[in-house]
């Protein structure tokens, strides 16, 4: 029997902090921007709004392909498991009697 194969994480810590950091600059300066453009208030508030429903989606559109990659590597290992069980169920030298 063949020991698991676990998926290794393809991030690094420091390239999750570079991340975490460049959208929270990113996050601030347009929150900036915003408040000092030189516009109406229902203006801003549109602006605002937005940015929200922008970086929402994009957190739901990650959230989408990542469950869609796993989901693809649960089914490439669920296929893989049922190959290694059916080579190591088969007796080539068996004769089969009919």
């Amino acid at each position: 029997m063949t020991s698991p194969v676990h998926a290794k994480s393809p991030t690094t810590g420091a390239f999750f902090a570079q991340a975490a950091i460049s959208f929270g600059i990113a996050g601030i300066t347009v929150i900036i921007g915003i408040i000092y453009l030189p516009v109406d208030p229902w203006v801003r508030a549109f602006l605002g709004l937005g940015v929200l429903y922008t970086v929402s989606s994009a957190f739901t559109l990650a959230k989408v392909v990542r469950d869609r990659q796993e989901e693809a590597f649960v089914h490439s290992r669920v296929d893989r498991a049922r190959v290694d069980k059916l080579l190591a169920e088969h007796d080539p030298f068996k004769l089969e009697v009919g």
